[in-house]
């Protein structure tokens, strides 16, 4: 099998060779290869040419078109201060509280801020992969670009203090999100994964998650299926046990799930929905081979006989992640098939 069949069959539940094996390298890709991160975030010819030299290396089942979670926000006029070797922060944010909202316009993938970028590594790597391995591109959640957009804090009060104007703006994100998802697709991405890491319970309680983020995370993946998504992969890491029972209802096909979440937990919220997870980002970091083998052996061990199962980091392996860490954690996955 290759690794877009082997995803594939994990989201079906059907027998594979071997586990399939997803750390989520992201900028790690540029540090790996020596290339100056800011170059990686800014030119997606240089980010495709990472990520397809840090696969080769490691030998793992994907290949991420991801810059940093603030593409959106910067494409909506939120600015953004580079630090060195580090991901961007935002240095004033897009809107404010009086911002009209109903005069928004949805920012277009093809020519606003670094969104072509994104595109231009998604087609690259298409061309490069082919369908030997799935491209995953990456779209904002509503609750996370809402916040990326007024300030988390200030989102969070206006959704108190003025509801529907609340529900206007996660409306326009999901917009952004349906818009930048699509265009991924039509870029050559075999999906795009959803990153929602503000609606984590930790951040907004499990009602708010139910009532205002679910119903327009289905809509996105709605949206994103009948584009051609080969899957609906949805991001929130943390403590997320009491919002895992309402993936199904939204469409959810791959489910990642953190380190702080036990392997079995998972499986007994999300008894038909393809898992993903869930070691120990920092372990990659502060480990020893040996260490990152153990675990990824337990891990594996737990998920035996179950299907639906992908090999994964928690969240995004750090950027100063030991090299000898990735490479053990795959090749002990790949010694299961």
């Amino acid at each position: 099998m290759n690794s877009l069949e082997r995803i594939k069959a994990a989201i079906r539940f059907r027998d594979t060779d071997r586990p399939p094996v997803i750390p989520q390298i992201f900028g790690h890709a540029a540090l790996f290869c020596d290339v100056p991160l800011l170059d990686y975030l800014r030119q997606g010819a240089i980010l495709a040419a990472c990520q397809l030299k840090a696969q080769n290396h490691y030998g793992h089942d994907a290949l991420f078109a991801f810059m940093d979670a603030c593409v959106e926000s910067e494409a909506l006029g939120s600015t953004l201060t580079f630090p060195a070797d580090q991901y961007p922060d935002i240095g004033n944010y897009a809107f404010n509280r009086e911002t009209d909202l109903q005069a928004l316009e949805i920012p277009d993938p093809h020519r606003a801020g670094r969104m072509p970028e994104l595109l231009k590594a998604i087609t690259i790597l298409r061309e490069q992969a082919q369908d030997d391995l799935p491209i995953v591109g990456c779209v904002l959640g509503p609750m996370t670009l809402s916040g990326q957009l007024l300030s988390l804090e200030t989102a969070l009060y206006l959704a108190i203090d003025e509801t529907e104007r609340f529900e206007s703006l996660l409306d326009f994100c999901s917009q952004v999100a349906i818009s930048f998802g699509i265009a991924q697709i039509r870029a050559g991405a075999h999906l795009p994964l959803i990153f929602e890491p503000a609606a984590c319970p930790e951040v907004i309680p499990k009602q708010f998650f139910r009532e205002l983020i679910a119903p327009r995370l289905k809509r996105i993946f709605t949206a994103l299926k009948t584009a051609g998504s080969l899957a609906n992969w949805l991001h929130i890491a943390g403590q997320t046990e009491t919002i895992l029972p309402f993936y199904p209802e939204m469409g959810v096909d791959i489910a990642n799930f953190d380190y702080c979440v036990q392997p079995q937990t998972a499986q007994d919220l999300l008894p038909d929905t393809c898992l993903d997870g869930n070691l120990r980002p920092y372990g990659f970091v502060r480990g020893e081979p040996e260490a990152i083998r153990a675990e990824t052996s337990a891990l594996l061990e737990q998920f035996r006989g179950r299907g639906g199962f992908i090999l994964s980091s928690g969240c995004e392996i750090p950027l100063e992640a030991r090299p000898e860490n990735i490479a053990a954690m795959v090749e002990c996955t790949r010694r299961r098939g």
